[in-house]
């Protein structure tokens, strides 16, 4: 690591106009000439935040839908400039009071590619996302400023960021998970009574756009190829995800288990005395978090790490079915608590007090000899085979929108752990052809509506293919496959938008035919 020394010449998102706008009650606010781009809840929040601060607001999204007309009226009537819906004001910068804009706030989803986020970038527009703009905003003399601890990784965000937030309350503090999960950031920071710590979950998406935020502890829980469609390329996409631990100033938290991640924090410009503490889910050396036989346990928070441990919690208080990877961000979450001072006790209790929400190693049913999972939020292979290795034997619900992904290394990893496969997606050739190259014994089940010839599946029904139905024919034909002592587990490495209208609803359409089987099951700890 390196240490920050703020000696750099202005980056672009540090203009005169805007430089010194790191408070809430700064003055420059008033007058501000500002495009949000999007109007989504991000989108939302930001035009919001920024209508109060006194700036001169122009939203603008290119979709004119019933639900974005709603948003716009309430977002006039509170101070907006203007709104602009359609994809013609989406194509370039507007004016703001018929002129340039000082400042341009941008969802997270829109590429940089975007035209009019690409006018204001060679126009020397400064774009910051509305993680930037909530950083900027934290300190007020109104209400206690608070902590933030940045969580990203290509898996396990929403989990860490949730154990997280757990660990802090059972210590009393009044903490909440933010950013990419739950409520929109800027909304959390104009809480009237404030917070004493934000988990702040922070997509790659988001980082782009981030530019200044200086968080107590960071972690990068782990990298793999995803959303290289946004980024332009993986390297690009590797870059935003290791900008989490710019300018952090206790400790960066980085994964003994993937080497990127330490790099990541090598090369990180961090604030003087921060250190590096790794996590593993293996015995951990000195200045670590890992496990010793079934205990979480930390050697980097105590006074004699060298030749002792402090006992957390046990593995098994994290619930019914533990993966690997469940046992990794609860680590990683303890490291970024034991960084701002909690106490061992209150990781424990943060622990037993997690509630996980659904469709992550979700326990479905559990009856005659087969488990049923739901892990819908799988949404890419590097999920699907932390999912796949907690598996001796599986019929594997997989496929979707794949993204442009590869999954020649995915199932040849988990080719020996496959009973047969039912697949998904409107398109299976990405994971039919891997399937055929490195498993190619093993039985392959395809909806007949995709008339490929291929496959065993067959319902021979001509009813119209809808996502009940879909699903429904999904769980009979893994349910035919399924033997005693198989998991039938449904982890897509795919995204869902293709056939569901999310992760969610996908995991809801699975979890409603396999109750409509007759099984009945418990809920157990998210990965």
């Amino acid at each position: 690591m390196s240490e920050a020394d703020g000696t750099a010449g202005a980056p672009p998102w540090e203009t005169p106009r805007v430089r010194d706008l790191t408070t809430w009650d700064a003055a420059g606010w008033a007058g501000l000439r500002v495009v949000v781009a999007g109007i989504g809840a991000s989108g939302f929040s930001a035009a919001d935040t920024l209508i109060e601060l006194g700036a001169v607001v122009v939203v603008v999204d290119a979709g004119a839908t019933e639900e974005n007309e709603a948003k716009a009226d309430t977002l006039r009537i509170v101070g907006a400039h203007a709104v602009l819906l359609g994809p013609d004001h989406a194509a370039s910068l507007p004016l703001v009071d018929g002129e340039q804009a000082d400042l341009v706030v941008t969802s997270p989803g829109w590429r940089p590619t975007q035209p009019l986020l690409a006018q204001a970038a060679a126009a020397g527009v400064p774009i910051w996302g509305d993680v930037e703009l909530a950083w900027r905003v934290r300190i007020r003399e109104d209400r206690p400023t608070a902590e933030w601890l940045t969580i990203t990784g290509t898996n396990g965000k929403t989990t860490t960021v949730g154990l997280t937030e757990s660990m802090l309350l059972a210590a009393g503090k009044r903490a909440v998970a933010a950013g990419n999960v739950g409520t929109p950031i800027l909304d959390v920071i104009r809480d009237p009574q404030g917070y004493e710590f934000l988990a702040v979950e922070l997509s790659s998406f988001q980082l782009h756009w981030a530019h200044s935020i200086s968080p107590l502890a960071s972690v990068c829980l782990n990298i793999a190829e995803d959303h290289v469609d946004w980024h332009g390329s993986y390297e690009a996409y590797l870059a935003a995800k290791a900008s989490v631990y710019e300018r952090t100033r206790i400790a960066c938290i980085y994964n003994i288990e993937q080497r990127e991640t330490e790099a990541m924090v090598e090369e990180a410009d961090v604030v003087e005395g921060c250190r590096a503490v790794g996590f593993t889910t293996g015995m951990p050396s000195i200045s670590m978090m890992g496990v010793v036989e079934d205990l979480l346990v930390d050697r980097a928070f105590i006074e004699q790490r060298k030749d002792s441990a402090a006992e957390l919690a046990s593995i098994s208080e994290l619930g019914e079915v533990v993966p690997r990877h469940l046992v990794a961000n609860a680590l990683a979450a303890a490291a970024l608590v034991r960084a701002a001072g909690i106490p061992a006790a209150a990781v424990r209790d943060g622990i037993r007090a997690f509630q996980p929400g659904d469709h992550r190693i979700q326990v479905v049913a559990n009856e005659g000899g087969v488990l049923w999972i739901n892990d819908s939020k799988a949404t890419n292979p590097h999920a699907a085979s932390a999912s796949l290795a907690s598996f001796s034997s599986v019929v594997w619900i997989a496929g979707g929108l794949s993204k442009g992904v590869s999954y020649d290394d995915l199932v040849k990893t988990h080719a020996r752990r496959l009973r047969a496969v039912v697949l998904l997606g409107e398109d299976p050739e990405p994971l039919l052809g891997a399937l055929s190259r490195h498993a190619p014994d093993v039985p392959v089940s395809l909806h007949p509506s995709l008339h490929t010839g291929q496959g065993s599946g067959g319902t021979g029904s001509s009813d119209p293919v809808t996502s009940d139905s879909l699903m429904q024919w999904a769980v009979a034909e893994a349910g035919r496959l399924a033997r005693d002592g198989d998991t039938v587990l449904m982890a897509p490495a795919a995204a869902s938008m293709d056939q569901f209208s999310s992760y969610a609803h996908r995991g809801a359409a699975f979890m409603a035919a396999v109750g409509a089987r007759g099984g009945q099951g418990t809920t157990a700890k998210e990965s």
